[in-house]
């Protein structure tokens, strides 16, 4: 039987790589008594989308960590580069859950700085 070599995805070569953030979070808490919680999430940012001379990020998290039920971040924008210092950045973030389980959650963080270690 013939063995094929698996092919490596090709990448659209007239869009520039430029960078990410990594960030982790947890949301406010939700629901009364004995069901008030919160979620943990963590991921990174897609690529820069220009806006002006700065630019934001879009995070789309599929879930939360687990308890009984998941929440996604689908499609939130991150603010714009806030600077701290030697050329790097962070982001602000701030937004609500998708439903589930007959509630939402508020959540705001800052991403990461970019490459950290360049």
């Amino acid at each position: 039987m013939l063995m094929r070599k698996p092919m490596a995805k090709k990448i659209n070569a007239t869009r520039k790589q430029t960078h990410v953030h990594e960030f982790e979070g947890s949301t406010k808490l939700a629901e009364q008594g004995a069901d008030r919680h919160n979620h943990r999430f963590a991921g990174v940012t897609g690529q820069v989308i220009r806006v002006g001379n700065s630019h934001v990020h879009e995070i789309d998290l599929t879930h939360t960590d687990f308890l009984n039920h998941f929440h996604n971040l689908k499609k939130i924008r991150t603010g714009l580069a806030i600077p701290v210092g030697n050329g790097k950045h962070v982001h602000f973030v701030k937004g609500m859950t998708t439903l589930n389980d007959g509630h939402v959650h508020q959540f705001n963080f800052a991403t990461l700085i970019q490459q950290p270690l360049v």
